[in-house]
């Protein structure tokens, strides 16, 4: 959430909305935003590294980390995201070694 559509104020996810059904059951639906969002944001930068994140992901048990620059968010990195780019270097190691393996390097 962001009043100004700048600053991160916080991040509602599907674990928000679920506790938040649990705990107030259909109420949840006249609640705003602020009302079920976790207001304390795990960010990164853009030139963090993707393993660091990850491990933010992981320890923190979130899939969406907003990407900050001086205080601005900039963008949204998703496990999705992180998960498709390792795909991408397994890959690409996978077939570096085959070539290697093959002796066409």
């Amino acid at each position: 959430m962001s009043s100004d559509g700048s600053v991160v104020e916080g991040i509602i996810s599907e674990r928000d909305i679920v506790h938040g059904l649990r705990t107030m059951g259909t109420a949840l639906l006249s609640k705003r935003v602020r009302d079920l969002m976790t207001a304390k944001v795990i960010t990164c930068a853009p030139d963090d590294r993707a393993a660091g994140i990850m491990a933010l992901m992981v320890s923190g048990h979130v899939r969406h980390v907003p990407v900050v620059t001086d205080g601005k968010l900039v963008g949204m990195v998703s496990i999705h995201d992180l998960l498709r780019l390792r795909l991408e270097e397994v890959r690409s190691e996978a077939e570096a070694m085959q070539k290697y393996i093959a002796g066409t390097v």
